[in-house]
């Protein structure tokens, strides 16, 4: 008996320290944003002329174009579908692919975005959880393409990059 009341007077006690604890661990992993970081803006014009090229690039014989998967393969369908006897997207087209692809960035730290990080071998820093079946279509991060994604997902402007 004296147990089970040493019990009832302790009991408020210590659910009082773990909520306490549970919170003061909710707040302190709780994300933050800085007022002055601005939410990357990702441009259009640069995904339609720079990008999307990427897209359709035959790369190596190891490797399928990410068209092939992406737009009527296997892999999930971030590309629409060329129109029969197009060898690129009209502007509609585009910015459904603009819209698609653009959802594979991660706004909070775009160096982290799927659509980086996904194609690149892991030996390189790529994803390791999940097998890209096309190939790791980037080797390094100094692929010229890999970086050019990489610009866009930054907030690279096509008005920026028209000297190139």
């Amino acid at each position: 008996m004296r147990a089970r009341n040493l019990l009832l007077q302790i009991a408020p006690v210590f659910i009082v320290a773990l909520t306490s604890f549970a919170a003061a661990q909710t707040a302190s992993s709780a994300p933050t944003q800085s007022a002055s970081a601005p939410a990357v803006s990702l441009d259009f014009d640069f995904f339609k002329t720079r990008i999307q090229p990427i897209f359709l690039k035959r790369r190596s014989p190891d490797h399928a174009r990410c068209y092939a998967c992406h737009a009527s393969g296997t892999g999930p369908q971030y590309l629409v579908k060329l129109s029969p006897g197009s060898s690129s997207w009209n502007e509609e087209q585009s910015r459904t692919n603009f819209e698609n692809v653009s959802n594979l960035v991660n706004p909070d730290d775009p160096m982290k975005s799927r659509i980086l990080i996904h194609p690149l071998s892991p030996m390189a820093g790529g994803d390791t959880t999940v097998l890209h079946g096309g190939g790791r279509q980037f080797e390094s991060k100094d692929d010229p393409d890999w970086k050019t994604i990489a610009e866009w997902v930054k907030g690279a402007k096509a008005s920026s990059a028209a000297g190139r």
